[in-house]
């Protein structure tokens, strides 16, 4: 089971990565994959380097159960030094497994574009772009809007600042939270109420997750004390097409 609160599973076929923009300043799969390396954790010898792991693609093959799978919470499938070839194996495991569905998350929107210009998105595959902030976030999401997938949506996770209008055209869900950690950065209220708005207006499901270790009074406190309320209620809408 994974904490994190928007799916079930987690899977890795690839572990590591490389900081490409502002929300990766404080990664929690770099911090944890140092934490598996010094505990001997098989796969995670190298720490955070790139590492393609074709020995995990078995994994959801031999779960009967259906499950929601957030694939590479470590790594980022569609970073450079991660072969095309082995990617296609990676979508090959995810069409044949109709019973799971996949939720891949990327920064590099361009590749992710560039690798779907040519194959096409199984059903199950839910496709996604990191959004924290307006220099970096918003361009990723024409790209995901260019790729013909049955789902897709955004994760503005860690937000940090207000990204101002967004373009909701053919996306089906957006998360949001802060960031935390030591060193997270502060997030305000209107900057996610703005978001919630426009999900609203725009009938886009919205799902928030967590305030991170500021609170919306602005004090910095433990991520569980913060909660998940976001005026009074708790978002954990999901598309309808995943029910």
């Amino acid at each position: 089971m994974s904490k994190i609160e928007w799916t079930e599973q987690t899977w890795n076929p690839v572990v590591g990565c490389t900081k490409v923009s502002p929300g990766c300043k404080h990664c929690y799969a770099e911090t944890m994959s140092r934490r598996l390396k010094a505990m001997g954790t098989p796969g995670y010898e190298n720490g955070f380097e790139l590492s393609i792991r074709p020995e995990r693609l078995e994994y959801p093959i031999m779960r009967s159960k259906p499950t929601m799978y957030f694939v590479n919470s470590m790594s980022d499938l569609f970073q450079e030094g991660v072969p095309f070839k082995f990617i296609d194996e990676v979508f090959e495991v995810i069409e044949s497994t109709p019973r799971h569905t996949y939720q891949i998350l990327t920064k590099r929107s361009e590749i992710m574009r560039d690798y779907f210009s040519s194959r096409t998105v199984p059903e199950n595959a839910w496709l996604g772009v990191s959004v924290e902030d307006r220099k970096y976030g918003k361009p990723r999401i024409p790209n995901l809007q260019s790729i013909d997938a049955k789902t897709r949506f955004l994760s503005v996770e860690p937000l940090l600042e207000d990204v101002g209008k967004l373009s909701l055209e053919g996306i089906h869900w957006v998360i949001v939270g802060g960031e935390s950690g030591a060193g997270a950065r502060p997030m305000q209220e209107d900057w996610v109420t703005s978001i919630q708005r426009q999900c609203r207006q725009q009938r886009v499901d919205f799902f928030f997750k967590q305030w991170g270790a500021w609170g919306a009074d602005g004090v910095k406190r433990s991520k569980k004390a913060n909660g998940r309320q976001l005026r009074g209620r708790t978002w954990d809408m999901i598309p309808a097409i995943a029910v």
